[in-house]
């Protein structure tokens, strides 16, 4: 389990289950909970029991032994008992307790002002709701955080009674006060000046939380920890509400990289990548490609002057080592491609062109033509190898395509048929094949497997799993060209080719010939 000297805490379950389009199911709280726990964070903050039915369910499993945690501990989120009541009379409070969490975390208010207009009370009554409530749940042996909301905007217009709040909360026991920067506009200077004079203020220990209105969240998050603070929150990918939470992968990865913090158990840094993905699709969101550290274009380099460098010194262009992280580099093929990234991209793919300069000559050539007629490889590495191959002589045609023709058939009920004739040449023998699919493209691709199924039985396990269009302006204004992107995948990997043409048929069939020929390499 992580030290106590920093904690690392993470309510992607909470704040982060805020962001629009979010929805877990209690399953899915347990999963991410699981992935959390594994890269080593502190804390894993699991919502509000009381008053989100799914939440007290959750927390209800995971006392009963469904979440079995190894490095984690969890957390319950709720708020102070209201005002004019008994600690022990809020249902709240009670449900708190009921959830067995270990470690509570209290919502208060710390803007005078919230306290007065949204809370409708005295400043006094407030302090004692923070009071009474952790005195309460400590009594009842309960490690108890308080977030202390709208802190920053609060100390701007009153400096004083933010620190009022934190100190009430240490004297009834406390271990942590969180300062939160509720409405995202903070900076990172100013962030480390409101954390640096309430640290000489305060008599508890301080905490972090910042939105990303400002796009700081981030940096904030960093700043304070420089100004003292040793208590910092996060959420996965950086989800929330409004424009979301500091992402508490780039935290880490800044923390433990950047500032020299040891913040997790030994082996955890490198299973950022795999955790920040597999949340994503429980979330049921892409993964954003460019996120810092943990996204699949943050180690990737497109200029031909970075490849030269990183042909002789990786760390010439990279901020760090990205496996450290459980990424990889990547060098991306484009018009933007010299010599030296058509070598490194064909030694990532395991067709080493490097001592063949008439070869890389040739495919830099081919790929910056076909580039400017709206081709592009970044994303599909399937397409460029094999190019590579064809280029070396390797890749000689498994099949050859006499013809193909596909039907689209509008019946009276208004349903849509696709039918696909392809006439192909395989291992001596031609076959003439034809298939319905729900569309021309999964007709086609239907088609030409069954057509080739009996010289290439493999053909069976080929299964096209994604398809992307993009019409691409042409040379001449009104006149543009189709590309099309296919993701294949059989039992064992998964791999995009790409196909251009003005006829968004034919595109699909070129990017659907790629993946074939692909699928049946040795």
């Amino acid at each position: 389990m992580q030290t106590d000297e920093f904690h690392v805490f993470d309510t992607t379950l909470r704040d982060g289950a805020q962001r629009e389009g979010i929805t877990y199911s209690v399953a899915d709280k347990l999963a991410v909970a699981r992935l959390l726990d594994q890269i080593g964070v502190g804390f894993i903050e699991g919502g509000w029991p009381g008053a989100m039915p799914k939440d007290t369910e959750f927390f209800a499993r995971a006392a009963d032994g469904e979440l079995a945690l190894k490095n984690a501990v969890l957390v319950a989120f709720g708020a102070t008992r209201k005002a004019g009541v008994h600690v022990e009379d809020d249902p709240q409070v009670r449900a708190l307790l009921d959830s067995r969490a270990a470690v509570i975390t209290l919502v208060a208010k710390s803007d005078v002002r919230h306290v007065e207009r949204a809370l409708r009370t005295t400043p006094e009554e407030n302090l004692a709701m923070v009071h009474d409530t952790v005195a309460f749940l400590r009594a009842e042996g309960r490690r108890v955080f308080l977030d202390c909301e709208h802190f920053f905007d609060g100390y701007q217009h009153d400096p004083d009674y933010g620190v009022r709040v934190l100190d009430a909360a240490a004297a009834a026991g406390a271990d942590v006060g969180v300062l939160c920067d509720t409405n995202g506009g903070m900076l990172p200077m100013g962030v480390h000046d409101v954390v640096s004079d309430v640290r000489r203020r305060a008599a508890i220990r301080l905490g972090i939380h910042t939105q990303d209105d400002t796009g700081c969240a981030v940096a904030n998050t960093l700043a304070a920890v420089d100004a003292g603070a040793t208590h910092a929150q996060g959420t996965a990918n950086g989800y929330g509400e409004r424009a979301g939470n500091a992402n508490i992968f780039s935290v880490i990865g800044g923390l433990v990289t950047k500032m020299g913090r040891d913040v997790l158990p030994d082996g955890c840094l490198g299973e950022m990548y795999r955790v920040a993905h597999a949340v994503a699709e429980i979330a049921n969101l892409a993964p954003d490609t460019h996120a810092p550290y943990v996204g699949a274009s943050a180690f990737a380099h497109k200029a031909g002057l970075h490849a030269s460098a990183i042909k002789i010194a990786p760390e010439m262009y990279n901020h760090l080592d990205p496996t450290i992280v459980g990424n990889g580099q990547r060098i991306l093929v484009t018009e933007m491609a010299g010599r030296a990234s058509v070598e490194l991209k064909s030694r990532e793919l395991g067709v080493d062109v490097a001592d063949r300069p008439d070869v890389v000559s040739r495919v830099v050539e081919r790929v910056k033509a076909r580039e400017a007629d709206g081709w592009s490889y970044e994303a599909a590495d399937a397409s460029f190898e094999l190019l590579l191959r064809d280029e070396l002589g390797q890749n000689s045609e498994p099949f050859t395509v006499e013809s193909y023709r596909v039907i689209v058939d509008r019946r009276e009920d208004g349903t849509m048929v696709s039918e696909a004739t392809v006439k192909v040449s395989a291992g001596g023998q031609r076959a003439i094949c034809t298939d319905e699919g729900n569309g021309p493209v999964n007709a086609l691709d239907r088609a030409l497997r069954k057509a080739l199924e009996r010289a290439y039985p493999r053909l069976a396990e080929l299964e096209l799993t994604d398809y992307k269009v993009r019409i691409m302006p042409g040379r001449h204004g009104t006149d543009a060209v189709t590309r099309v992107l296919i993701e294949t995948s059989d039992r064992h990997r998964e791999w995009t080719t790409v196909g251009v043409h003005a006829n968004v048929i034919e595109a699909s069939w070129l990017a659907l010939h790629d993946a074939v020929r692909y699928g049946l390499l040795p």
